[in-house]
């Protein structure tokens, strides 16, 4: 159902040859409307379940350009969920005491536990892609952190964590579209930043750095989903239909009372 947004590892993928404005066979919001609210109480009722079986653990990692969606992707599939075995780690520039360790030293701190998701707003992939494009260390180190990454993520499979990545696809042009929005709107100003602006200049860098990040880290135990996300609806909507359709597949199971508890008198 979903293979068209995975990317298959060792099969030639390009970014640029998939199309940021693809929907489906939906025209508007309204279409997936009612569906989208019974995936968002599906994920609740799954995330509810996992908590209590405290048995598996979910990672999921949003990455893509300024103004893709990452927050609002959060902000919408989520907004259901119990805060209960959810959380949110962000990654921002490394402090001086991150960059004095290993460049997974700051991510594997925020990895989940037992019966907890875990959303990666950035991630460890900003350490493939911005030091990349702005040269911040040789190639020598980067393109080596490939294997450290798929080894660093075999490890949480192996230990049994679920990862579903998202890349989120908008145009160009959409995220100019998005920036305005976001200088013209004083209550949205505050997030946009001179260096955001600059960033632009290195656009085609970047999709060149993320179809050959992508295309090196799309494995069968953490696999790249590339979602379509110039229309904010249809993004959270197929997001949500992925991880559901993911969590339904663990069949999991809440688990079972303590014996006779159901003929305890309470007083």
């Amino acid at each position: 159902m979903f293979e068209r947004y995975m990317v298959t590892p060792e099969i030639p993928f390009d970014l640029n040859n998939i199309d940021p404005n693809f929907s489906e066979n939906f025209k508007n919001k309204k279409d997936v409307e009612k569906e989208f609210s019974k995936l968002k109480e599906k994920l609740c009722d799954l995330q509810d379940i996992l908590y209590a079986e405290g048995k598996r653990r979910i990672l999921i990692v949003l990455q893509g350009m300024d103004t893709a969606g990452k927050d609002g992707t959060i902000k919408h599939v989520f907004k259901e969920v119990h805060l209960q075995g959810i959380r949110v780690a962000n990654f921002k520039s490394p402090t001086a005491t991150e960059l004095a360790h290993d460049f997974l030293w700051r991510v594997h701190k925020e990895v989940p536990g037992n019966g907890e998701i875990v959303i990666f707003n950035r991630s460890h992939y900003e350490d493939v892609l911005i030091t990349r494009v702005h040269k911040l260390i040789p190639e020598k180190i980067w393109i080596k952190r490939y294997e450290h990454i798929r080894n660093f993520e075999k490890l949480l499979f192996d230990e049994g964590t679920i990862i579903l990545k998202f890349y989120l696809h908008i145009s160009k042009d959409e995220q100019k579209k998005r920036l305005i929005e976001r200088r013209d709107n004083p209550k949205k100003r505050w997030k946009l930043h001179k260096e955001d602006i600059e960033e632009r200049k290195y656009w085609n860098d970047y999709i060149n750095a993320y179809n050959e990040v992508i295309a090196e880290t799309s494995t069968f135990y953490a696999p790249w989903y590339i979602i379509p996300a110039n229309k904010k609806w249809f993004r959270n909507y197929i997001v949500a239909k992925i991880i559901v359709k993911k969590l339904e597949s663990l069949n999991m199971k809440y688990p079972d009372p303590e014996p006779g508890i159901e003929n305890i008198e309470i007083e």
